[in-house]
């Protein structure tokens, strides 16, 4: 930066031996094109950013203008002031920060398993206890700490999450929807299935071209009978929106199984949202790609798609598993790997050669 002064300096010092030996018509008429210059530049860019070599230059050359011609430079008696703050700003800055000191890494180290650990402890427990321990913390320090590691107070520590409230109970949650297939003869079909929480594992109840109450109730009925005993006594809750479909007769066949219906709010599809994510997978990989003939058609593309759905498609909520699979099955990695074609050749499917 020092050799940048010294440059600047030096091609300013020729520049103006240059001028002494040039005409005052010549300098004149170049101080006016300067001058339009600057203000087409000062139109333009509103803020410049001098380094500190310009504004050395720009100081000095400043200092010996007219008084009546330093209000109109871009370097202006109060834009000398800010720099010579900003250099004693820089000059006096002292390595050291105000303020309060650090909490020691170790009070944070036994602060969170002390929370964790014990869900019911609020923050002057935890205080009382570090003290025990021969550590000082306040009790700002230590809701400071449990907040930026996402522990709220006692009393949510102690609730569990949703996630956590949805994993434990995920085994006995059943879930129903409806979804619609129009034909490329402008049919509308009504495709009804049901999805298990915890493996993700679909079943489809029934096709028709007109789902009435009785119809809906009839296929409840056959999905129980389907399910052995011990799997039908292992569903607590089914989980359905408020369709006139769903009459009271479809929820006597599941109250007659001790499983609990739960309805839906009001135009609130996400309260049913396994259901309706697995209708946009039917959707994205299947359906949209296809052009149903009719109801012989759909069921068998249907019937395909639910056996890669269930036995083969990885599910980001199984551990990139489906969700019939059997983990103590080894694979051979020595056989080669074949391919196979499914729901009208529209997915692949990858197999180790038996």
């Amino acid at each position: 930066m020092l050799f940048r002064l010294v440059y600047l300096t030096v091609s300013r010092v020729f520049a103006w031996l240059a001028l002494l030996a040039r005409s005052g018509r010549s300098k004149d008429l170049e101080i006016l094109v300067l001058r339009h210059e600057i203000a087409v530049l000062r139109r333009q860019v509103t803020c410049p950013k001098p380094d500190w070599a310009d504004r050395g230059v720009l100081a000095v050359l400043t200092r010996l203008l007219p008084e009546r011609l330093r209000a109109h430079r871009i370097v202006t008696p109060g834009t000398l002031l800010a720099w010579h703050r900003r250099l004693v700003k820089r000059k006096w800055t002292y390595p050291g920060r105000a303020g309060r000191p650090a909490v020691a890494q170790e009070i944070r180290d036994l602060v969170l398993p002390l929370a964790r650990e014990n869900p019911r402890w609020g923050h002057r427990r935890i205080q009382g206890e570090l003290l025990g321990l021969g550590h000082r913390a306040g009790e700002g320090t230590i809701r400071r700490i449990l907040a930026k590691a996402g522990l709220g107070p006692a009393p949510r520590r102690t609730s569990p999450t949703w996630q956590q409230f949805l994993t434990s109970q995920a085994s006995g949650i059943l879930a129903c929807d409806f979804l619609h297939v129009d034909t490329v003869f402008l049919k509308r079909l009504y495709v009804f299935f049901v999805i298990q929480i915890e493996t993700r594992r679909v079943q489809i109840l029934g096709v028709t071209a007109n789902p009435t109450g009785a119809w809906t109730a009839q296929q409840a009925r056959n999905l129980l009978m389907d399910l052995d005993e011990r799997a039908a006594s292992q569903f607590k809750f089914l989980i359905r929106d408020r369709d006139g479909k769903f009459t009271a007769a479809f929820d006597d066949v599941f109250a007659g199984n001790d499983v609990r219906i739960i309805k839906t709010p009001v135009r609130s599809p996400r309260a049913n949202s396994f259901a309706e994510r697995y209708v946009g997978t039917l959707r994205r990989e299947c359906l949209d790609h296809l052009l149903i003939h009719g109801e012989r058609h759909l069921r068998t593309v249907l019937a395909e798609f639910e056996s890669h759905y269930n036995h083969h498609r990885p599910h980001r909520g199984r551990s990139l598993r489906p969700p019939v699979h059997d983990p103590s099955q080894a694979i051979d990695m020595t056989t080669r790997i074949n391919r196979r074609t499914t729901v009208s050749g529209l997915i692949n499917e990858y197999h180790r050669a038996a």
